[in-house]
C-alpha cells in the first residue's frame, strides 16, 4: 500500500468555497479533474487490497460468528524521512506526513497514522471469559492519512464499507481520540449505522456534561433531573488512576445512581434516534417518584387495597417492592405549590422523549452520549475485551522484546500488515539511517533484484573465520 499522495487528501476533503486564482484554475482545468480523478482510482484500488481477506473470510463463512463488534484505533506508520526543520529552511520529502502521538507518549513518531477496524466481541452478563463464537482477528477496515487530520472521519469510512458488505453492526468501542472529535465527524455517523458506543473520557469531562429536555446527561447517560448531586458528581474530575483501579466509595456511588438514569423504551431507529422514558414509568419502576405518579398516575394491577404481606424468599418480589426502591427527593416547594404540567421537564411530564442521533444541535449529548453506563460492569464487559483487540492487533506496531523465534507471528496475521512504501530503503528518501544489528541480519533485496548475502572472510595467519555484510544499496553500510 502507497503513501497518500497530496492530491489524494485534498480530493477526500469536504469541497472548499470557490476561489478564484491560479490554483483555482488549475483544479478546474481538464488536467486538474483527470489528476483528481486518477487519485480517487488509486485510493479506491487501496481500499480495494485491503478488503480482499474480508471478502473471501465473509465468502467461506469464516466470520459467520462474528456479532458485528469492532473495535476503532489509531497507530502510527513512521517513515524514514526527516521532518521539516525551520533552523535549515528545508521540508521533508513525505509532504503529506505529519507528527503521531500516541497516549500517554511525549515524543511522537514523524509518518502517517493507519486508522484501522478490528473484528472483536463483547463479553455479554454471565458468559465465561472465552469467546462465544469462533470467527478470525482480522484487521477488517484500514485507511493511511496524514495524523490528526480526518481522525473520526477515517474510521468512519472503514465502518461504511463493512456495512456496504452487509455485516451486523454491534458495539463500537473507541478510545479517548475518537471520543474528542466533532459529532459529526465520528459519533453521529456511527450510529446512523447501527452501532452502540463505547467510550471513555478524558478527567475534565466526567460527571456532569449537559442534558436533554430536562434530563442530566452524566457520564454519556441520561438520568433523572433530581439525581442526587453527590451521585451525579461520583467522578466529577476524577484521575484516571481512580477510574481504572475504582476504590470502595465509587463503585458504591457508581452502583446506587444506576436506579436514576432513564430506560430504553425503543432501541435506535434507521436514523439512529432512541426512545427513553422516566426511571418511575412503566410496568417496572427503579425509583419512587411524587411527582410522576401526579402527573401520570398507575392504574392498579388488581381492584382493592394493596397488600403489604411481602414474600422475603422471592427476590424479585423484594426488588419490585416500593420499599427497596430509591425516593426521588423534590423540591421543597414544589409540596406546597404544585406547579403547572407546562413548566416541568419534558422527561417527567411525557411518557417518552426522543433522542436523535445529532441530539439537534447539542454538540454535548450528541458527542458523550454511549449506550451502557459509565463504570458499570456492562461497560466493563464490552469495553476491556473489545479495546485488548486493538491493543493485540496492530499494523506497523513494534514486536514486544524477547519474542521467541518459535513464536513469530504467521504470515497473514494483522500486524504484519506493514507498509512497504515506508519501509524500504530504496524508495528514493534522500536520508537514511544506519540500520541496528536486527535490521541488518534482515536485510531486503538490492534495487537490481539481487539477494543480500554475506561474504565469508580467513584470516590466514590463524585461520580464522569472520562474517561481514555485503555491501547494499546506496544508504547502507
Amino acid at each position: 500500500m502507497a503513501r497518500p499522495a497530496r492530491d489524494e487528501t485534498a480530493a477526500r476533503a469536504p469541497a472548499a468555497p470557490h476561489r478564484p486564482g491560479k490554483i483555482t484554475k488549475i483544479e478546474d482545468s481538464k488536467v486538474g479533474q483527470l489528476r483528481a480523478r486518477g487519485s480517487r482510482r488509486k485510493w479506491r484500488m487501496r481500499q480495494e487490497l485491503v478488503l480482499a481477506p474480508v471478502r473471501l473470510a465473509q465468502q467461506r463463512g469464516y466470520l459467520r460468528g462474528w456479532r458485528g463488534d469492532v473495535g476503532v484505533d489509531a497507530t502510527a506508520i513512521p517513515v524514514l524521512a526527516d521532518p521539516d526543520r525551520e533552523r535549515a529552511g528545508t521540508a521533508s520529502v513525505e509532504i503529506t506526513a505529519g507528527w503521531h502521538y500516541s497516549a500517554g507518549a511525549d515524543e511522537g513518531a514523524f509518518g502517517y497514522s493507519a486508522s484501522f477496524v478490528v473484528a472483536a466481541h463483547r463479553r455479554r452478563l454471565g458468559e465465561g471469559t472465552g469467546k462465544p463464537l469462533a470467527y478470525p482477528q482480522l484487521c477488517v477496515g484500514l485507511v493511511l492519512d496524514t495524523p490528526t487530520v480526518r481522525v473520526g472521519r477515517n474510521a468512519v469510512t472503514a465502518l461504511t464499507q463493512l456495512a456496504e458488505l452487509g455485516f451486523p453492526a454491534g458495539t463500537c468501542a473507541a478510545d479517548r481520540a475518537y471520543t474528542g472529535c466533532a459529532p459529526e465527524n465520528f459519533q453521529i455517523p456511527v450510529r446512523r449505522l447501527g452501532y452502540r458506543l463505547a467510550l471513555d473520557y478524558k478527567a475534565e469531562n466526567r460527571g456532569k456534561q449537559g442534558g436533554w429536555r430536562g434530563a442530566l446527561l452524566v457520564d454519556g447517560s441520561l438520568a433523572c433531573p433530581h439525581m442526587p448531586t453527590a451521585l451525579a458528581q461520583a467522578t466529577q474530575g476524577a484521575k484516571d488512576e481512580a477510574v481504572r483501579m475504582p476504590s470502595e466509595g465509587l463503585q458504591q456511588a457508581v452502583e446506587e445512581r444506576v436506579p436514576y438514569f432513564l430506560k430504553a423504551k425503543q432501541g435506535p431507529d434507521a436514523r439512529g434516534a432512541i426512545r427513553l422514558q422516566c426511571p418511575a414509568a412503566g410496568p417496572s419502576p427503579s425509583v419512587n417518584c411524587a411527582r410522576r405518579d401526579r402527573l401520570r398516575p398507575r392504574k392498579p394491577h388488581s381492584s382493592g387495597p394493596p397488600t403489604s404481606v411481602v414474600n422475603l424468599a422471592d427476590s424479585r418480589g423484594r426488588a419490585a417492592h416500593p420499599a427497596a426502591r430509591p425516593t426521588v427527593q423534590l423540591p421543597k416547594d414544589e409540596w406546597i405549590a404544585l406547579p403547572p404540567p407546562e413548566e416541568l421537564p419534558a422527561v417527567c411530564g411525557k411518557s417518552d422523549i426522543t433522542v436523535p442521533a445529532a441530539a439537534y444541535g447539542d454538540r454535548m449529548v450528541a458527542k458523550f452520549r454511549q449506550d451502557d453506563h459509565y463504570l458499570t460492569a456492562a461497560l466493563t464487559a464490552s469495553y476491556k475485551p473489545i479495546r485488548s483487540h486493538n491493543e493485540g492487533t496492530g499494523p506497523g506496531r513494534p514486536n514486544p522484546p524477547g519474542r521467541h523465534p518459535r513464536h513469530r507471528r504467521q504470515p497473514g496475521h494483522p500486524r504484519n500488515l506493514a507498509l512497504p512504501a515506508h519501509r524500504h530503503p530504496s524508495d528514493g528518501h534522500r536520508l537514511h539511517r544506519r540500520p541496528n544489528a536486527e535490521e541488518a541480519a534482515h536485510r531486503p533485496n538490492r534495487v537490481d533484484g539481487t539477494a543480500t548475502t554475506t561474504r565469508r572472510l580467513t584470516n590466514r595467519r590463524n585461520n580464522h573465520t569472520t562474517s561481514r555484510p555485503a555491501p547494499g544499496p546506496r544508504g547502507w553500510p
